[in-house]
């Protein structure tokens, strides 16, 4: 009798050096599909026989894996461990129906960051390895859009024939730092289903220098110049959107300076996200699976009642704020981020809105930590899309304290937190001005109502533990949903979406019971009647 045990199996069961042996050899049985070093239209496709085992079917096979810090784990790509412990997170505090979306396990990245090193002979263009400075070339990264890769290797060749001089991080000379690749998708001359598949790319070259007018321009125009000739619109290959410079001279780690300029291409980069178009610069932060990301945005839409009023915290360009405006005909959305530099974007996505919108939004540069109250007040939706670290204490304080306002504003009929003072403080007054503003056709009526909905996207897993154990802490609030999305295949990175309720969790035998006292009974005439009392449906769900 033999025993066949699959290495996904094993997996989950025998310590990490173990599993690592194991892993060499099922890379040595099953080798990652060859691609051609060069550049062309025909973009690698990994291709798996219909025989091929679940496990084969979810794994990596990248020949950078291990030397390369971006992806931690090959096997179970679909499902990594991490999802097990986020089920039963949720399972405990009452979410029964949790789901995981898995999406795209290759070629789903659409923006890269990328270190540039080596020699004019030899670039090197990847990732450190982990724990060193010392630069891992991933020409073929498994994660990275093929026509990132293209244009990888363009910038190689460009390198390389130009004696463009990678940077020394020990000497702080050479003249290319870094390059960040940032695919478009938003090419309505194509198909819809083609439009990923034939996407172009903004390159963004970070100088080793103050500006444009230091002694290597010369230089940095030739290479724009080289990227595209080679890769731009009027080129065969179609591959580079725009090429922009940032100037960084600083020695710590910091990728980017304050300092860009356009030089060729098109000088508005444009997504569909979330059913709006967005205007996205360089410097904008955008997630990098822009597929999972907009399954994302479509699932938090469910959760937006129509006619609300929503503020969106940690706004960033305001894609969340802007696609539940669009998409749930909201009465009014503010987005509310401290940098300062979304604000051009955000003001370009408005002129790409519908103009049959009836919405007031606006979006205000301001630290949604400071004066939270304020923000959350007159709002029906909170949404917060913190950094990894997860949400400001005085923001959690804030939250958990809704519940209690709700409850004295209708008792008293006014305001119950931001009527204790007059605020008087300059720079409180001028965040709570709009930068931007639009203003709806109809008159919506004012309202002091708090939060009753509130939208939590992490993509810190234990951070987000601790924010979500003090807002159940209290019974200011309680669990109605909650989603994964896999936006890092080969890592233990998983983004979560979280709805809470506001108010303790109602237990289904009560449910039953205040179902019941709804009937009415009345006697009309010879015959018994029964009347049943409408049922008003709940608008804060979806």
């Amino acid at each position: 009798m033999s025993l066949s045990i699959s290495f996904s199996t094993l997996y989950h069961h025998l310590p990490p050096p173990a599993v690592a042996r194991l892993a060499t050899r099922e890379r040595k049985k099953h080798p990652p599909p060859s691609i051609p070093y060069q550049i062309s239209k025909e973009l690698p496709q990994l291709a798996l026989s219909s025989s091929s085992s679940p496990a084969i079917c979810s794994q990596l096979q990248c020949q950078h894996f291990q030397s390369c810090s971006g992806c931690t784990h090959e096997w179970n790509m679909d499902r990594p461990p991490v999802v097990e412990d986020i089920s039963g997170f949720f399972k405990f505090h009452g979410v029964s129906d949790f789901t995981f979306e898995s999406g795209l396990l290759w070629e789903w990245r659409c923006r890269a960051k990328l270190v540039v090193r080596g020699t004019p002979e030899d670039p090197l263009i990847g990732l450190y390895e982990e724990g060193t400075h010392n630069v891992v070339d991933i020409p073929l990264c498994r994660a990275h859009h093929p026509r990132i890769n293209s244009v990888v290797n363009l910038l190689k060749q460009g390198i390389t024939s130009l004696n463009i001089f990678p940077y020394n991080e020990d000497e702080g000379t050479g003249e290319l730092r870094y390059v960040q690749m940032t695919m478009t998708t938003q090419n309505t001359s194509l198909p819809y289903a083609e439009r990923y598949q034939n996407g172009r790319v903004q390159v963004a070259l970070v100088w080793n220098s103050r500006n444009e007018k230091s002694q290597s321009s010369e230089k940095l125009n030739s290479l724009s110049n080289y990227l595209w000739e080679k890769g731009g619109d009027k080129s065969n290959l179609h591959l580079v959107h725009s090429v922009w410079a940032n100037f960084q001279t600083s020695t710590n780690n910091i990728i980017f300076g304050n300092r860009w300029r356009h030089l060729l291409g098109e000088v508005d980069f444009w997504q569909r996200l979330g059913g709006v178009d967005i205007s996205l610069a360089p410097s904008s932060f955008c997630q990098a699976n822009t597929q999972a990301f907009d399954s994302l945005l479509r699932k938090i839409q469910k959760y937006v009642p129509y006619g609300t009023s929503v503020v969106d915290l940690y706004a960033g360009v305001g894609i969340i704020g802007l696609s539940v405006a669009v998409t749930r005909k909201c009465r009014s959305v503010k987005c509310v981020e401290i940098n300062k530099e979304s604000r051009l974007s955000f003001q370009k996505s408005l002129s790409r809105l519908p103009k049959n919108i009836d919405s007031n939004i606006s979006w205000h540069h301001a630290d949604a930590s400071i004066d939270s109250v304020h923000w959350l007040e007159g709002s029906d939706v909170v949404i917060v899309d913190p950094p990894r670290k997860g949400l400001n204490r005085s923001l959690v304080e804030a939250l958990k304290n809704t519940s209690i306002a709700h409850k004295k504003t209708v008792s008293m009929g006014r305001s119950s937190l931001t009527e204790v003072k007059d605020e008087k403080r300059p720079w409180i007054l001028r965040a709570r001005e709009s930068t931007v503003h639009i203003d709806s056709k109809s008159n919506w009526e004012m309202t002091q109502s708090w939060p009753h909905t509130l939208i939590y996207i992490s993509c810190g897993w234990e951070s987000f533990k601790e924010d979500c154990k003090m807002l159940l802490s209290c019974q200011a609030w309680h669990l109605e949903k909650a989603h994964a999305f896999n936006f890092f295949p080969g890592t233990q990175s998983i983004e979560i979406l979280a709805v809470f309720k506001r108010g303790p969790r109602i237990s289904s035998s009560k449910k039953k019971k205040s179902s019941k006292k709804k009937k009415v009974h009345k006697r009309k005439g010879p015959k018994d009647h029964v009347a049943v009392a409408p049922i008003s449906l709940d608008t804060s769900t979806p």
